[in-house]
């Protein structure tokens, strides 16, 4: 018990942590009023810190509602408002018949906004297709921009995915925050014409930052509103 009691004593002494610091970070002892105790400056730095837990962010899809427009040329394929529960995923069934790749990758694991296209439009090859999202805050009355009429160069016909993308815009206020782009695609099957894709759904992801619900509500909080 007695050298229980000890080490307890030894814990509680700032000058066994020093020693401690003076082995690690020999400057923290220059100082003769350091900006904390040495005991607390060695339990917090002397481990290299893992991914800390993410808090709850401070709006939800409830807030958000999502701009989406679909242009092949000059021509407006899908217009459509929103809600941001809506494009959960999980809330619909994509139709049967799809690719068991498409498939797989929709019922991973990794995070994605989904939305069925009703009614389903078919478009060739030769058009150029592109993409607008915007999203707007109904607990702020504001906007932001997602994707800003971004074409979509990509059609992986072995994912039967066609995809855009487009650089998030954040807000001053994260100066160093850049390079985190926003991805949309859209979900087609075979078509009778093989130079016709026939999209039944989009998708829209961050995978660049985030996988889950709470990133990129976090994310979208970071975007330059207006």
């Amino acid at each position: 018990m007695s050298v229980c009691k000890q080490w307890q004593q030894l814990a509680q002494d700032d000058y066994f942590w020093k020693c401690l610091c003076a082995n690690r970070w020999p400057s923290t002892c220059k100082n003769p009023s350091p900006p904390i105790t040495y005991r607390k400056l060695f339990k917090t730095f002397h481990k290299r810190e893992h991914r800390r837990t993410l808090l709850p962010p401070r709006i939800s899809l409830n807030d958000l509602e999502f701009y989406i427009d679909i242009w092949a040329d000059d021509d407006l394929l899908f217009s459509q408002v929103v809600p941001g529960p809506t494009l959960r995923t999980g809330n619909w069934t994509p139709p049967p018949g799809i690719s068991n790749i498409l498939k797989h990758h929709l019922e991973g694991p990794e995070y994605k906004m989904t939305l069925p296209v009703e009614p389903r439009f078919a478009v060739p090859y030769t058009q150029t297709v592109s993409v607008s999202v915007l999203v707007a805050r109904k607990d702020s009355n504001k906007v932001a921009c997602i994707i800003n009429k971004s074409m979509f160069d990509y059609i992986d016909r072995s994912s039967y995915r066609a995809l855009a993308f487009d650089y998030l815009v954040f807000s001053p206020v994260y100066p160093f925050v850049s390079g985190i782009r926003a991805w949309f695609s859209l979900l087609f099957m075979e078509h009778v014409n093989e130079n016709v894709i026939d999209v039944f759904g989009i998708e829209i992801d961050f995978c660049d930052a985030a996988n889950s619900e709470n990133e990129v509500l976090w994310l979208l909080d970071m975007l330059d509103w207006k």
